[in-house]
């Protein structure tokens, strides 16, 4: 495994598309990772391994803020540092751009994933009620708060 981790490009979008579907009960479609792809706001990052993308991950750029709108890695990718890759990626990106806090969604009951944020530094500081509408699950509230001293 040589995961390299670089910018989100039109080139990965339709390979991102098929990540999603292999990730998500809702799946991001082609066009709306486009669309994405044209937003001001938006910072999205890929993990490649020799070339074809293992994961990726992404961020709205809003008022000092960073919200969080995806982290994905493929199944045959999970427990092996890309997703720790990405989300070291994104703080890193978020503190270039001074902002004050990176905030995200969780399952409750993704709790691989909340291991990863919790790694990470991200607190709970709420819930969103049936967030999720394809099960209506709960979902946590995540935020981790940035200082300039961070690497």
């Amino acid at each position: 495994m040589n995961i390299e981790i670089t910018r989100m490009t039109l080139d990965d979008v339709a390979e991102i598309a098929e990540l999603e579907k292999k990730c998500f009960a809702l799946p991001w479609s082609e066009k709306s990772l486009r669309d994405e792809m044209s937003n001001k706001l938006a910072v999205y990052i890929v993990a490649k391994d020799s070339g074809h993308c293992a994961g990726y991950a992404g961020f709205w750029n809003v008022s000092g803020e960073g919200g969080i709108t995806n982290v994905a890695v493929l199944p045959e990718y999970r427990r092996r540092g890309v997703g720790s890759m990405l989300i070291a990626k994104m703080i890193k990106i978020a503190l270039d751009l001074k902002l004050e806090i990176l905030t995200l969604e969780v399952r409750k009951s993704n709790t691989a994933a909340q291991g990863l944020y919790i790694k990470y530094g991200f607190d709970i500081i709420g819930e969103r009620k049936r967030y999720y509408s394809d099960n209506g699950e709960d979902a946590w509230i995540k935020t981790k708060k940035l200082a300039d001293n961070e690497e």
